[in-house]
């Protein structure tokens, strides 16, 4: 998925953010998830001031050159209320799976990577692969953050990811905690959504600076601090102290890239899920799309 994604930025440009522009990326769930991990991507790499909302918390009053959306389905109603109100007044893209869908008559350009699409009502494939495409525009614009590896070593890391074993105490741990920092919050965000949504596992995610001011007081024994990107200095003395299990293996040199972690934490939810008797395709209280009815906005 990640390399169709990064052959196809060429017929997708005219939905991407130009350089210098001043753009606000949206999206709810995991696709807004996925618009701050890039929002920080493309303004830390120079391409342009960028800022990420869910798409129902949007600050209409305040100007940019372009708005990003980024829809799986293509149908979610905050997204294309949106985009209908702010048309002709800033240039709209979107990223999509659907090219039926009605985001693509609501753009004005769409990338759309039908080939991403999937059945699950939890997103994992459509959500990296986007991140994917979106990391390839900006190294091929010369505008990849220093420290951020090229999108074909991630792609390399994200095999490993798909067959590396776990591990017992992962898997068969009470409660996960997820880490990030700067690109990888949003990483954090996602894994701990995709925890509770495939598994109605017990997860939280924060910026990694900010887990000891509150959220350490739930690690112990049987419960997992995992940490996408750098690791704090002494955070991993502060969870060995409290009995935690740390899990940070995209913070080492040698580890895996912190797109293809996620991976591991996608896996690490179906096994949660099917442990429990869950589907995790399927989860409880869900739709693949949000659609409200007229007035529900």
């Amino acid at each position: 998925m990640w390399r169709r994604a990064a052959r196809s930025l060429p017929q997708h440009s005219a939905a991407l953010p130009r350089r210098g522009e001043r753009v606000a990326v949206v999206g709810c769930g995991t696709s807004w998830f996925m618009a701050q991990s890039y929002a920080v991507l493309r303004e830390s790499g120079g391409h342009g001031e960028t800022d990420a909302y869910a798409a129902s918390e949007f600050p209409y009053g305040r100007p940019y050159d372009r708005v990003l959306a980024i829809t799986r389905s293509g149908t979610t109603t905050e997204v294309l209320g949106l985009l209908h109100r702010v048309r002709g007044t800033m240039a709209t893209g979107a990223v999509a799976a659907d090219p039926a869908s009605p985001v693509t008559r609501a753009a004005d350009a769409v990338a759309v990577l039908d080939f991403a699409d999937e059945e699950s009502v939890v997103q994992t494939r459509f959500a990296t692969a986007n991140l994917a495409l979106l990391r390839a525009h900006l190294e091929s614009e010369g505008a990849l953050p220093a420290g951020v590896r090229p999108l074909d070593d991630a792609i390399r890391d994200a095999e490993r990811a798909l067959t590396e074993p776990l591990g017992a105490a992962v898997s068969g741990a009470e409660q996960f905690t997820f880490l990030g920092s700067g690109w990888t919050c949003g990483l954090a965000l996602e894994a701990a959504l995709k925890m509770r949504e495939a598994a109605g596992a017990w997860t939280e995610a924060y910026p990694a600076m900010e887990y000891r001011h509150g959220p350490i007081s739930i690690t112990g024994p049987g419960r997992i601090a995992w940490v996408f990107g750098e690791l704090p200095e002494g955070l991993a003395d502060d969870i060995d102290r409290v009995g935690g299990t740390l899990v940070a293996d995209s913070a080492t040199p040698t580890g895996l890239d912190p797109l293809a972690d996620l991976v591991r934490a996608q896996r690490l939810a179906v096994a949660c899920a099917e442990a429990r008797g869950y589907d995790p395709d399927r989860p409880r209280n869900l739709t693949r799309s949000v659609v409200l009815q007229d007035g529900h906005v």
